[in-house]
């Protein structure tokens, strides 16, 4: 086995990567750190994931067998303020809800068309050491996906 830092990066195929790299910015803040003509690969603040916005065609808005991919909120409160971004930003929200007490979600197709989820999540047993909260029981992982799936 090898030490990663988990899942870093998602190159995405878009129209226009300046369009949706603002976009991004707008809804998450996220920061160019690298600029090419037909790329932009961008960073959120205080983290190590990555976002590359690949010039593309045909494939554009097409997951291949990835649903949707996601970003976990820092604090519960601000799923109220990520449904504004996105909104403002051109963003369509497909679902709303809560996993349990205190893990809210938000589904929402971004201006290419990719799934996107931001959602709280409570402390796992696994999350980087830091002050752990008193956790309410969750679904199981399965059971989240089912509810996750649940259009209005």
């Amino acid at each position: 086995m090898i030490k990663t830092h988990g899942l870093t990066h998602l190159a995405l195929s878009v129209r226009d990567p300046e369009r949706s790299f603002q976009f991004y910015r707008e809804v998450l803040g996220v920061v160019a750190v690298y600029r090419q003509p037909d790329f932009i690969q961008a960073q959120t603040p205080g983290s190590r994931d990555v976002l590359v916005f690949e010039r593309g065609s045909k494939e554009i808005g097409r997951s291949g067998g990835i649903a949707h991919f996601g970003f976990r909120l820092v604090e519960a409160g601000d799923i109220d303020k990520a449904a504004r971004c996105v909104e403002k930003s051109g963003g369509r929200i497909l679902s709303r809800g809560e996993f349990c007490p205190g893990e809210p979600y938000m589904f929402f197709k971004d201006l290419d068309g990719y799934e996107v989820e931001i959602w709280h999540e409570l402390p796992t047993p696994v999350d980087p050491a830091g002050p752990r909260r008193h956790r309410t029981r969750r679904p199981s992982s399965a059971k989240r996906r089912r509810l996750a799936t649940k259009r209005p």
